[in-house]
């Protein structure tokens, strides 16, 4: 028998696709285009300097993606396959645990490496201007490659663990954000009990962001046995996750009777998630007189409870810096800061929740039933609105209240720059609620459309929320490379061009995609998911 023949399939069929070779040049050309987009911008410091920034950016950007490659290429590769029924019949065979991981690791996670590797030539232009050194480049990019796998296991261990696709990657952003942050908190707040005030190293070696920061040059000097213990354990954590994963997989997909203590315990959480009898019946009729599929949308009630939740991690962490710092806390820059967590926060909640419903229910064939009963497509969508204003009503008040406050105190405090600090804050509030908006009308159009719903949130935050700051970054370019204009134009001018982006992108998307719901939604519903022509084929055959 071949050793690990999956493997030896998937990469001979990932190597065939065509999006493998778009990735890496999309990668490499957005790189390409971020570079140059600073070098623009600072043009008028030495070469030096705009070698660091550069290098320091596309480095930040590559970490961020590689910590939460895994939310999105792995924590469901394994649980979509129990949840289809199709994980068993691989084990019918003489397939081990370690050769459908390992090839389900290989085939989700090859693109994702490709558009690492992608980036890795363009670091190296800080490296020939002279900002960089030879040694931080490779450091940096060894801790790229490490945390990238490091992110991936996880997911896969996440993936092994669970059925559902939310509980999959709630479980890997969980991973990744205990052994980043959960870690090195643990040990702050220890070193706190202890009034020591230093937090002893080996609570930073888990951490991805630790091994980067002890990659650079100047920390590196003084924290070279840090950066290697850091980068051996995450690796080691790495191998751990895998290797489990290996064990876990062949015994988690049949379905085995539930014990009596077991059956117990799922009583007890679907009357926390549900309520009890009762509770679910007065709840079934008060929201079936309003609309059917409202009901449908909002039978699980901690949906609500895990918005509040959040709003409630954030109020404890201005407690504490509120505590900490006292009124060094007030300033603008935290204000700033609160507000875009916040809003980044409830939009990225808010494009998931509206294209979940939609995407599960064409998936398991629910849309097609409920299309052959005297439900109408807008009584679905008004149904989809009214359990997304039940979820998200409340605290879109708290956080615009909260907004509210941050922008009186900010405005006591700024004096002169009064009108453009005012300017700001209303415009912000304005792209909220128009975000909100056009997500919601994109996100259930996506939800229909796309192939899962990782595929429909990623689709609708791309168009709604990444594509007016790639057009924005794209005319301040244009702006810096003709200064006389720049000058004139101003803050104000800077902040309405952006104003205008986000909204042409929001009526545009929001409207097509509402048209689409109301003409093409029964269409959509019936229709399995088909991968779209290339590029070139939609061009020459005008379909």
């Amino acid at each position: 028998m071949t050793f690990l023949p999956i493997v030896r399939r998937e990469l001979s069929v990932t190597a065939r696709r065509w999006g493998t070779f778009w990735l890496r040049s999309g990668v490499a050309l957005g790189m390409i285009v971020a570079a140059t987009w600073i070098f623009v911008i600072s043009r008028h410091d030495s070469q030096r300097e705009i070698g660091k920034v550069v290098f320091y950016v596309l480095t930040g950007a590559a970490l961020a993606y590689c910590l939460f490659a895994g939310l999105r290429a792995t924590a469901d590769c394994l649980s979509e396959e129990k949840r289809e029924g199709t994980l068993g019949l691989l084990f019918l065979t003489d397939l081990r645990g370690y050769d459908v991981v390992t090839g389900k690791l290989f085939a989700n996670s090859l693109n994702a490496f490709y558009g690492v590797l992608a980036v890795v030539p363009v670091l190296g232009l800080p490296l020939l201007m002279g900002g960089v050194a030879a040694g931080e480049f490779a450091r940096v990019a060894l801790v790229l490659v490490n945390t990238l796998f490091f992110s991936l296991c996880a997911g896969l261990l996440a993936s092994a663990l669970n059925t559902s696709n939310r509980k999959a990657i709630a479980a890997t952003f969980l991973f990744v954000l205990l052994f980043t942050a959960g870690f090195p908190a643990l040990g702050a707040w220890m070193a706190w009990l202890k009034k020591t005030g230093n937090i002893a190293s080996v609570w930073y070696f888990p951490s991805a962001v630790y091994t980067y920061v002890c990659a650079l040059d100047q920390p590196f000097r003084v924290q070279s046995k840090g950066y290697y213990w850091s980068l051996g354990i995450i690796h080691g954590l790495g191998w751990m996750f895998l290797a489990l994963a290996s064990l876990i997989a062949p015994h988690t997909w049949q379905d085995r009777p539930i014990s009596a203590q077991g059956l117990r315990w799922r009583e007890q959480w679907q009357r926390w998630t549900h309520g009890s009898s009762d509770e679910r019946r007065r709840f079934r009729e008060q929201l079936l007189n309003v609309n059917p599929f409202f009901w449908l949308a909002s039978r699980p009630r901690q949906r609500v409870v895990w918005v509040w939740g959040a709003l409630g991690c954030v109020a404890c962490v201005w407690a504490w810096g509120l505590f900490k710092f006292g009124n060094d806390w007030l300033n603008e820059g935290i204000y700033v800061a609160t507000a875009l967590m916040l809003n980044t926060m409830v939009k990225g909640w808010v494009a998931s929740e509206s294209s979940r419903q939609l995407a599960e229910d064409r998936r398991m064939g629910t849309l097609e039933l409920l299309l052959s009963t005297p439900l109408t497509v807008p009584d679905i969508l008004t149904g989809q609105r009214l359990a997304l204003q039940r979820q998200f009503f409340g605290p879109l008040l708290v956080i615009l209240g909260a907004e509210f406050l941050m922008w009186t105190a900010g405005s006591d405090s700024t004096g002169g720059s009064a009108s453009e600090w005012s300017s700001l804050w209303m415009v912000g509030t304005l792209m909220l609620l128009a975000d909100l908006v056009a997500l919601y009308w994109v996100g259930m159009w996506q939800g229909l459309s796309a192939r899962n719903p990782k595929h429909a949130f990623s689709g609708a935050v791309m168009r709604v929320l990444v594509l007016p700051w790639i057009a924005f970054g794209a005319f301040v370019m244009f702006m810096a490379l003709a200064p006389h204009s720049g000058r004139d134009l101003g803050w104000e001018g800077f902040l309405g061009t952006w104003f205008v982006l986000g909204l042409v992108t929001d009526l545009g998307f929001g409207l097509r995609a509402r048209q689409k719901l109301l003409t093409e939604f029964r269409l959509a519903a019936t229709q399995r998911y088909q991968p779209r022509a290339s590029l070139w084929k939609r061009l020459l055959t005008g379909r």
